[in-house]
């Protein structure tokens, strides 16, 4: 069985060296010759835990590789499944741009010779398959390849950074959109491993419903945190306490505890961009996502309110104030930057002229790619040397239990603004620290 992936970035390298770790031949290709290069040199362009090893495992037993070279791997290496991982980033109107997918799509019609499936992972507009599938005839008809065989697949992603391998070997479902029986005989091949040996679910449906399932998981978990967060700000004005709130709303079995955590705002690419095709897709149907639109503005929103808390401790000046900022990543355990409530929060604190001095475990190489002038500090006590507040914006392991008399020696002022609701305030008002969090 050989599987090419296009596109190695999060989804496609994961996905290429998970499969590779099942036993399959994989071959990952993109067309950045840096990624390959590195990937080919033993580098990530990624972190995820326990993905280094993986990657250098599957590369030493012969089962995972890399190239540029998509066209001739795809004609000349006896290819069974073609899976489209490459990025579908939004444009300035806000639709998707579906330039990278189109030009894997007109490339694997050029390059199929035998039946093969093309895997759509990369999350697209609802319809687009059906899109696809007329493509791909119209090619092959083009190309005098009327006889070729072939079939879409609808396979979303539902990885989620940090524990992306774990969520592809033991997954709580696997989503399969085929119009086709041999396509569904296809792909049950393909998963045999998990469903037969760890129970996995596979939910089966047409390219149309999956690609629906896929815009619907995710926004269903980003309204649960953007509630979360209005209740805990109508928690600060009434006088109740969010985290006895939450523990009550989370033990109803018809809830459940996830995704109800107060916070500084959901970042990172999925949430974000899923919630805004979802929006178009009901506008291109002329209808309105009015929830859809109420949880982007709540989370929109939610990212200032670090900023603003900073802001009413020290009466609105911010000017010449040094903030320290803990976590820069989305979430823990990656170091994505994109979408980051850090982002959002550091912009302000430049804005309000303030000197910022960062410290996140993973994530500092990417921020310096953006921000060189701005002090990267070696470590969490460092990063609060003379500060005026500190901020926890993610809630890495390393940040949850600091020497706080460490940290109040350094600070120039003891002001702690915690934007994951970690820590205790009972110990730290003790300590003389003036702490505030979300909903309280």
């Amino acid at each position: 069985m050989n599987i090419l992936i296009a596109g190695t970035g999060y989804v496609g390298l994961v996905t290429g060296s998970c499969f590779a770790d099942l036993g399959v031949n994989v071959t990952c290709v993109d067309d950045d010759a840096r990624t390959i290069n590195l990937l080919l040199y033993g580098g990530l362009p990624i972190y995820e835990q326990g993905l280094e090893a993986m990657v250098k495992r599957n590369v030493d037993e012969g089962r995972l590789h890399f190239t540029t070279d998509f066209d001739t791997t795809l004609a000349e290496g006896d290819i069974d499944y073609v899976f489209c991982a490459v990025e579908t980033p939004p444009l300035q109107d806000e639709s998707t741009d579906l330039s990278s997918v189109l030009d894997i799509v007109h490339r694997f019609a050029k390059g199929i010779k035998k039946y093969t499936v093309l895997v759509m992972k990369s999350t697209v507009p609802v319809g687009t398959a059906e899109e696809i599938k007329h493509i791909i005839a119209s090619d092959l008809k083009a190309l005098g390849k009327d006889d070729v065989e072939f079939d879409v697949v609808t396979n979303p992603d539902f990885l989620t950074e940090g524990n992306a391998i774990k969520d592809f070997i033991k997954p709580d479902r696997i989503v399969v959109g085929v119009d086709s029986q041999r396509a569904r005989d296809a792909m049950d091949r393909l998963y045999h491993p998990l469903h037969n040996i760890n129970s996995v679910p596979v939910v089966v449906a047409s390219n149309t419903t999956a690609e629906m399932i896929k815009y619907a998981a995710t926004s269903m978990l980003a309204t649960r945190v953007s509630f979360m967060n209005e209740i805990a700000k109508l928690c600060e004005i009434v006088g109740a306490d969010v985290n006895i709130v939450r523990r009550g709303v989370g033990t109803d079995s018809r809830i459940g505890p996830k995704y109800i955590y107060p916070g500084c705002g959901y970042g990172g690419t999925l949430f974000p961009k899923d919630i805004k095709d979802l929006i178009k897709i009901g506008e291109r149907n002329h209808y309105s996502m009015d929830v859809l639109k109420a949880v982007h503005a709540v989370n929109k929103r939610q990212k200032r309110i670090l900023f603003e808390k900073l802001q009413r401790h020290y009466g609105g000046d911010l000017k010449g104030k040094t903030i320290a900022v803990w976590g820069l990543s989305f979430k823990p355990e990656t170091n994505d930057i994109r979408k980051s409530p850090a982002i959002t929060t550091i912009d302000l604190l430049i804005e309000a002229g303030c000197n910022v001095r960062v410290y996140d475990p993973v994530a500092m190489n990417q921020f310096k790619l953006r921000w060189s002038e701005i002090y990267c500090a070696l470590n969490i006590y460092d990063a609060v040397d003379g500060a005026d507040a500190v901020l926890l914006v993610t809630e890495w392991r390393q940040f949850r239990v600091p020497d706080w008399k460490r940290v109040k020696q350094v600070m120039r002022a003891p002001v702690v603004i915690d934007g994951r609701n970690i820590y205790d305030y009972h110990e730290l008002e003790a300590l003389g620290f003036n702490y505030y969090c979300i909903g309280r």
